[in-house]
Protein backbone atom coordinates (compact mmCIF):
# COMPACT_ATOMS: atom_id res chain seq x y z
CA UNK A 1 0.00 0.00 0.00
CA UNK A 2 1.15 3.68 -0.85
CA UNK A 3 1.93 5.67 2.16
CA UNK A 4 3.22 8.63 -0.12
CA UNK A 5 5.90 9.25 2.84
CA UNK A 6 9.08 9.18 1.07
CA UNK A 7 10.51 12.21 0.48
CA UNK A 8 9.19 13.68 3.64
CA UNK A 9 10.70 14.97 6.48
CA UNK A 10 10.28 14.39 10.15
CA UNK A 11 11.58 15.21 13.74
CA UNK A 12 11.15 11.96 16.24
CA UNK A 13 12.09 13.31 19.71
CA UNK A 14 13.42 9.98 22.20
CA UNK A 15 14.73 8.38 18.38
CA UNK A 16 17.40 6.95 19.01
CA UNK A 17 15.85 4.23 21.41
CA UNK A 18 13.15 2.12 22.22
CA UNK A 19 9.83 3.30 20.53
CA UNK A 20 11.47 6.06 18.85
CA UNK A 21 13.94 4.10 17.28
CA UNK A 22 11.02 1.44 15.90
CA UNK A 23 9.27 4.62 14.81
CA UNK A 24 11.92 6.09 13.21
CA UNK A 25 12.93 2.88 11.69
CA UNK A 26 9.45 2.66 10.11
CA UNK A 27 9.40 5.68 8.56
CA UNK A 28 13.14 5.81 6.94
CA UNK A 29 11.65 2.39 5.11
CA UNK A 30 9.30 4.31 3.96
CA UNK A 31 12.05 7.09 2.54
CA UNK A 32 11.33 10.15 5.08
CA UNK A 33 14.18 11.69 6.10
CA UNK A 34 14.96 12.16 9.86
CA UNK A 35 16.17 14.32 12.42
CA UNK A 36 16.41 12.06 15.64
CA UNK A 37 16.65 14.02 19.35
CA UNK A 38 17.78 12.77 22.75
CA UNK A 39 19.92 13.36 25.40
CA UNK A 40 22.92 11.46 23.61
CA UNK A 41 21.84 9.87 20.60
CA UNK A 42 23.51 6.93 19.49
CA UNK A 43 25.56 7.28 16.28
CA UNK A 44 24.75 3.73 15.42
CA UNK A 45 21.11 3.95 15.90
CA UNK A 46 22.43 6.88 13.44
CA UNK A 47 24.20 4.77 10.94
CA UNK A 48 21.17 2.13 11.45
CA UNK A 49 18.60 4.86 10.16
CA UNK A 50 20.51 5.99 7.43
CA UNK A 51 21.31 2.46 6.29
CA UNK A 52 17.99 2.85 4.89
CA UNK A 53 18.77 4.91 2.49
CA UNK A 54 17.68 8.46 4.10
CA UNK A 55 19.18 11.08 5.75
CA UNK A 56 19.07 11.32 9.72
CA UNK A 57 20.67 14.23 11.75
CA UNK A 58 21.61 14.07 15.02
CA UNK A 59 20.34 16.04 17.51
CA UNK A 60 21.68 16.01 21.42
CA UNK A 61 18.59 17.56 23.38
CA UNK A 62 17.86 18.07 26.20
CA UNK A 63 14.14 18.14 25.99
CA UNK A 64 13.10 19.15 29.70
CA UNK A 65 14.13 22.40 29.02
CA UNK A 66 12.40 25.22 27.03
CA UNK A 67 15.47 26.45 25.38
CA UNK A 68 16.72 23.48 24.32
CA UNK A 69 13.68 22.50 22.59
CA UNK A 70 13.33 25.22 20.82
CA UNK A 71 16.77 25.07 19.40
CA UNK A 72 15.91 21.07 18.87
CA UNK A 73 12.93 22.69 16.48
CA UNK A 74 15.53 25.07 14.61
CA UNK A 75 18.53 22.38 13.82
CA UNK A 76 15.91 20.43 12.80
CA UNK A 77 13.78 22.81 9.95
CA UNK A 78 17.42 24.08 9.35
CA UNK A 79 19.19 20.96 8.61
CA UNK A 80 16.05 18.92 6.72
CA UNK A 81 14.99 22.57 4.89
CA UNK A 82 11.63 21.74 6.28
CA UNK A 83 9.38 19.81 8.45
CA UNK A 84 6.47 17.73 7.30
CA UNK A 85 5.77 16.04 10.33
CA UNK A 86 7.12 15.85 14.01
CA UNK A 87 6.80 12.81 16.22
CA UNK A 88 6.63 13.43 20.21
CA UNK A 89 7.67 10.46 21.88
CA UNK A 90 10.49 11.73 24.50
CA UNK A 91 9.90 10.33 28.02
CA UNK A 92 11.00 9.13 31.38
CA UNK A 93 9.48 8.74 34.77
CA UNK A 94 11.01 9.48 38.60
CA UNK A 95 7.96 7.45 40.27
CA UNK A 96 7.45 8.19 44.31
CA UNK A 97 4.74 7.31 46.50
CA UNK A 98 2.13 10.50 47.01
CA UNK A 99 3.77 11.37 50.62
CA UNK A 100 7.58 11.18 48.94
CA UNK A 101 6.85 13.18 45.95
CA UNK A 102 9.36 16.22 46.15
CA UNK A 103 9.58 19.52 43.82
CA UNK A 104 12.88 17.97 41.70
CA UNK A 105 11.36 14.58 40.39
CA UNK A 106 7.64 16.17 40.18
CA UNK A 107 9.00 18.96 37.73
CA UNK A 108 11.57 16.60 36.36
CA UNK A 109 8.69 14.23 34.94
CA UNK A 110 6.37 16.59 34.03
CA UNK A 111 9.11 18.81 32.04
CA UNK A 112 10.42 15.59 30.08
CA UNK A 113 6.90 14.19 29.07
CA UNK A 114 4.62 16.98 28.83
CA UNK A 115 6.11 20.70 28.83
CA UNK A 116 8.64 19.35 26.16
CA UNK A 117 5.56 18.22 23.73
CA UNK A 118 4.15 21.81 24.52
CA UNK A 119 6.79 23.80 23.60
CA UNK A 120 7.96 21.81 20.59
CA UNK A 121 4.42 21.86 19.39
CA UNK A 122 4.38 25.48 19.50
CA UNK A 123 7.64 25.71 17.48
CA UNK A 124 6.82 23.09 14.95
CA UNK A 125 2.99 24.51 14.72
CA UNK A 126 4.76 27.78 13.49
CA UNK A 127 6.60 26.32 11.22
CA UNK A 128 4.13 24.40 9.69
CA UNK A 129 1.31 26.90 9.41
CA UNK A 130 3.15 28.97 7.49
CA UNK A 131 3.41 26.01 4.88
CA UNK A 132 -0.29 24.95 5.24
CA UNK A 133 0.41 21.59 6.02
CA UNK A 134 1.97 19.38 8.05
CA UNK A 135 1.17 16.10 10.18
CA UNK A 136 1.96 15.83 14.05
CA UNK A 137 1.81 12.41 16.22
CA UNK A 138 1.72 11.98 20.03
CA UNK A 139 2.77 8.91 21.51
CA UNK A 140 1.27 8.48 24.72
CA UNK A 141 0.39 5.93 27.05
CA UNK A 142 -2.13 3.24 28.48
CA UNK A 143 -1.00 4.20 32.10
CA UNK A 144 -3.65 7.12 31.54
CA UNK A 145 -6.39 4.48 32.10
CA UNK A 146 -6.27 3.02 34.95
CA UNK A 147 -3.95 4.74 38.15
CA UNK A 148 -0.98 2.72 39.82
CA UNK A 149 0.90 3.03 42.87
CA UNK A 150 3.95 5.36 43.03
CA UNK A 151 3.23 6.54 39.75
CA UNK A 152 1.06 10.01 40.25
CA UNK A 153 3.88 12.12 38.05
CA UNK A 154 4.16 9.94 35.31
CA UNK A 155 0.56 9.12 35.14
CA UNK A 156 -0.55 12.81 35.42
CA UNK A 157 1.66 13.41 32.40
CA UNK A 158 0.88 11.81 29.90
CA UNK A 159 -2.94 12.46 30.70
CA UNK A 160 -1.81 15.58 29.88
CA UNK A 161 -0.65 14.15 26.82
CA UNK A 162 -4.37 13.60 25.36
CA UNK A 163 -5.47 16.43 26.14
CA UNK A 164 -2.63 18.37 24.56
CA UNK A 165 -3.27 16.11 21.55
CA UNK A 166 -6.76 16.99 21.34
CA UNK A 167 -6.34 20.85 21.71
CA UNK A 168 -3.62 20.97 19.06
CA UNK A 169 -6.26 18.73 16.78
CA UNK A 170 -8.60 21.37 16.81
CA UNK A 171 -6.81 24.74 16.76
CA UNK A 172 -4.52 23.34 13.81
CA UNK A 173 -7.43 21.59 11.62
CA UNK A 174 -7.66 25.29 9.81
CA UNK A 175 -4.20 25.39 8.70
CA UNK A 176 -4.42 21.94 7.21
CA UNK A 177 -1.43 20.30 9.86
CA UNK A 178 -3.46 17.01 11.32
CA UNK A 179 -2.77 15.61 15.01
CA UNK A 180 -3.27 12.56 16.42
CA UNK A 181 -2.06 10.05 19.06
CA UNK A 182 -0.80 6.60 19.57
CA UNK A 183 -1.06 4.67 22.60
CA UNK A 184 1.47 1.92 23.47
CA UNK A 185 0.48 -0.36 26.19
CA UNK A 186 3.74 -2.32 27.79
CA UNK A 187 7.07 -2.80 25.51
CA UNK A 188 10.92 -4.06 26.85
CA UNK A 189 12.70 -0.33 26.54
CA UNK A 190 15.24 1.17 28.16
CA UNK A 191 12.97 3.19 30.30
CA UNK A 192 10.50 -0.47 31.63
CA UNK A 193 14.28 -2.12 31.94
CA UNK A 194 13.56 -1.78 35.84
CA UNK A 195 10.81 -3.89 35.96
CA UNK A 196 10.91 -7.51 37.98
CA UNK A 197 11.02 -10.84 35.59
CA UNK A 198 8.17 -11.72 38.59
CA UNK A 199 5.55 -8.71 37.37
CA UNK A 200 6.61 -8.91 33.97
CA UNK A 201 5.62 -12.45 34.33
CA UNK A 202 2.17 -11.24 36.12
CA UNK A 203 1.54 -8.61 32.95
CA UNK A 204 1.62 -11.68 30.17
CA UNK A 205 -0.43 -13.21 31.96
CA UNK A 206 -3.31 -10.46 31.79
CA UNK A 207 -2.65 -9.41 28.39
CA UNK A 208 -5.37 -10.97 26.27
CA UNK A 209 -2.64 -11.24 23.25
CA UNK A 210 0.43 -12.97 25.99
CA UNK A 211 2.94 -11.17 24.80
CA UNK A 212 4.82 -7.91 24.76
CA UNK A 213 4.60 -5.17 21.75
CA UNK A 214 7.35 -4.95 19.39
CA UNK A 215 8.18 -1.46 18.36
CA UNK A 216 7.34 -1.51 15.13
CA UNK A 217 4.15 -1.95 15.75
CA UNK A 218 3.66 1.49 17.25
CA UNK A 219 6.11 2.90 14.22
CA UNK A 220 3.39 1.44 11.29
CA UNK A 221 0.80 2.96 13.02
CA UNK A 222 2.75 6.32 13.29
CA UNK A 223 3.51 6.29 9.97
CA UNK A 224 -0.16 4.92 9.01
CA UNK A 225 -1.68 8.62 10.71
CA UNK A 226 1.02 10.51 9.46
CA UNK A 227 0.41 9.37 5.82
CA UNK A 228 -1.99 12.17 3.84
CA UNK A 229 -2.71 8.71 1.64
CA UNK A 230 -4.07 6.86 4.27
CA UNK A 231 -5.31 9.17 7.18
CA UNK A 232 -6.34 12.75 5.30
CA UNK A 233 -9.30 12.74 7.24
CA UNK A 234 -7.97 11.59 10.14
CA UNK A 235 -8.08 14.23 13.13
CA UNK A 236 -7.65 14.25 16.63
CA UNK A 237 -7.87 10.12 16.60
CA UNK A 238 -6.02 7.97 19.34
CA UNK A 239 -4.55 4.49 18.32
CA UNK A 240 -4.46 1.68 21.51
CA UNK A 241 -1.74 -0.50 20.77
CA UNK A 242 -1.46 -2.81 24.10
CA UNK A 243 -2.12 -6.65 23.35
CA UNK A 244 -5.76 -5.67 25.06
CA UNK A 245 -3.81 -4.32 28.11
CA UNK A 246 -6.76 -2.25 29.05
CA UNK A 247 -9.00 -4.65 28.71
CA UNK A 248 -8.49 -6.16 32.33
CA UNK A 249 -6.40 -4.52 35.27
CA UNK A 250 -2.92 -5.21 36.60
CA UNK A 251 -2.61 -7.00 40.05
CA UNK A 252 0.95 -6.73 40.35
CA UNK A 253 1.46 -5.56 43.93
CA UNK A 254 0.60 -8.00 47.02
CA UNK A 255 -1.46 -6.15 50.00
CA UNK A 256 1.89 -6.04 51.58
CA UNK A 257 3.58 -4.25 49.44
CA UNK A 258 0.52 -1.73 48.41
CA UNK A 259 0.14 -1.15 52.46
CA UNK A 260 4.44 -0.62 52.51
CA UNK A 261 5.07 1.95 49.97
CA UNK A 262 3.56 4.99 52.15
CA UNK A 263 5.40 4.38 55.41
Amino acid sequence: METGLRGKTALVTGGASGIGRGIALVLAEEGVNLAIASRNPDPSVIAEIEAKGVRCVRIAADVSQEAAVVRMVEQAIAELGHLDFYVNNAAWTWHQPITQIDAESWHKTIDTNLSSAVFASREVCKHMIARRSGSIVIIGSTVRFFPSYRETAYRVSKMGLKMLMQNLAIEMAPYGIRVNMVTPGHYQTRMTGGISADVERTMLEVIPAHRFGDVREIGNAAAFLLSDCLSAYTYGADIVIDGGLTLHPLGIYSQEQIQSFNL
